[in-house]
């Protein structure tokens, strides 16, 4: 269980690949390595910049307003984990479970998010352009004043989220499935035009997605 020592430095058998190269961050992540309780934990502010935790169980972790750029963190848990205003650009979470994560006013600007869970999570004021959420899913997650300008959402599946991003022609809609709550903004060339209704199940359509858009009145008491 994890509540054991592991005296070789692990936490039920786990140890990161590659700890981060900030001397304050590689402690802290050693120091909770060794604890011996089950405490979650506390990376608030700390800088995980190019660490590997892939397959790490963070699971009611804190990394409010951590830099994770560029880290590797596949097959990891961060279930209940509070992620607002974490640095995530470029970062690797490929697989990962993000349900019921705090994400809101974080950076995913470029991440790579391919199947991992983001169930019941919230996004509110997030930069996720160009980040890639091939096979992700979305379900039931809180997407608020998120821009998916560039992003790869090819083969995501959402079901009743609300779903107020904007997105632009670099953005990938093909295989994008379920439900959501609109409208969306488009950016394009000139303006930003607002989308929703019928008329934005037709534009993903034309995109090569296919989702129910629910009207206002559904989610006002959903």
């Amino acid at each position: 269980m994890a509540g054991k020592t592991m005296s070789s430095g692990t936490r039920n058998g786990w140890a990161p690949r590659r700890f981060p190269s900030d001397p304050v961050a590689a402690e802290r992540l050693r120091e909770w390595l060794l604890a011996t309780d089950e405490r979650a934990l506390d990376g608030v502010g700390l800088d995980f910049s190019g660490a590997d935790m892939s397959g790490g169980d963070f699971g009611e972790s804190w990394f409010t307003d951590a830099k994770l750029a560029d880290a590797i963190i596949q097959n990891a848990n961060f279930y209940r984990a509070d992620l607002q205003g974490a640095d995530l650009a470029g970062a690797n979470l490929a697989n990962s479970s993000l349900v019921r994560a705090n994400l809101d006013d974080a950076v995913l600007r470029g991440a790579k998010l391919d199947a991992v869970d983001f169930v019941k999570a919230s996004l509110y004021g997030v930069d996720a352009s160009g980040a890639s959420f091939r096979g992700a899913r979305l379900m039931g997650a809180s997407f608020l004043d998120v821009s998916l300008c560039g992003a790869d959402l090819t083969d995501a599946v959402v079901q009743e989220n609300s779903f107020r991003v904007r997105l632009d022609d670099n953005t990938i809609l093909r295989g994008f499935s379920g439900s959501l709550f609109g409208p969306i903004e488009f950016a394009g060339e000139e303006d930003v035009q607002e989308i929703g209704g019928s008329d934005l199940a037709r534009w993903i359509g034309e995109r090569g997605g296919k989702v129910e858009v629910i009207p206002r009145k559904r989610e006002s008491g959903a």
